[in-house]
């Protein structure tokens, strides 16, 4: 057992000082207090743990959490092995040899998920105009997605979004480079790894772990816009903020 205490929350806040001259604890030391109070089993803090590098496809930090943490995968590590060359291939702007090995191991998958295709055949286009293969974007384009266009406003705007980098002689400096970031591979494949834990019959398509941060953000989304006064919590630094 162990308690979760003030670490890396960031130096402690200014005391307030009330009418009397006597210092009250500041709202964010009352909630960090609170917090040091919590109890949680590591056997439990494991388990969340290995069920985040599981579903998001970790095999080898699994591999090795598993051996010195001793807490079980709940499956053969060994069957993460697709989805980990499917992402390993969109990270690496390999986008055909992605949608190849999808269509072997699921046929049906890119058939009955057409917004999945989309958005693999639109990082198809985007790795072309990368490597400044104007004409041959131009043709993936027309062949695969100009008709998908037509039919969806929103599948229309994205591919305009896309194109538009070809305006550019460096596409960097297109508004829209966005698309062109590390950070939009990842967005795929992270799309394609919950298509396929679906089409596998997973238990979630998400890790606990990443469910818990998502309720959190709505948490203070909710606070915030009832203006409750609350030590906030920055995701990015993991440092909790006195109320302003």
């Amino acid at each position: 057992m162990y308690s979760i205490g003030e670490g890396g929350a960031g130096a402690t806040q200014p005391s307030l000082i009330a009418a009397g001259g006597k210092e009250e604890p500041s709202l964010r030391e009352e909630w960090m207090e609170k917090i040091g109070d919590i109890r949680m089993p590591r056997t439990a803090m494991n388990k969340l743990v290995m069920n985040y590098l599981v579903t998001e496809g970790f095999k080898d930090a699994a591999v090795r959490f598993q051996e010195e943490a001793g807490v079980s995968a709940g499956q053969d590590l060994g069957m993460l092995d697709n989805r980990i060359n499917m992402r390993d291939n969109i990270q690496a702007g390999k986008i055909q040899e992605a949608i190849s090995l999808v269509n072997q191991l699921h046929p049906q998958l890119l058939d009955n998920d057409r917004h999945l295709l989309f958005h693999l055949q639109q990082q198809h286009l985007i790795e072309l105009i990368r490597e400044q293969k104007i004409e041959e974007a131009l043709q993936y384009a027309a062949e695969n997605l100009a008709e998908r266009g037509e039919e969806d406003s929103a599948v229309l705007q994205e591919l305009e979004r896309t194109l538009a980098l070809l305006a550019f002689d460096d596409p960097a400096s297109c508004p829209f480079a966005d698309l062109l970031s590390p950070g939009h591979r990842q967005q795929v494949a992270s799309q394609l790894n919950a298509a396929i834990l679906r089409a596998e019959h997973a238990e979630s398509t998400q890790s606990k772990l990443a469910v818990s941060l998502k309720m959190l953000l709505w948490a203070q989304e909710e606070l915030d816009k009832k203006r409750v006064r609350y030590p906030h919590m920055q995701l990015s630094t993991g440092q909790i903020e006195e109320p302003k």
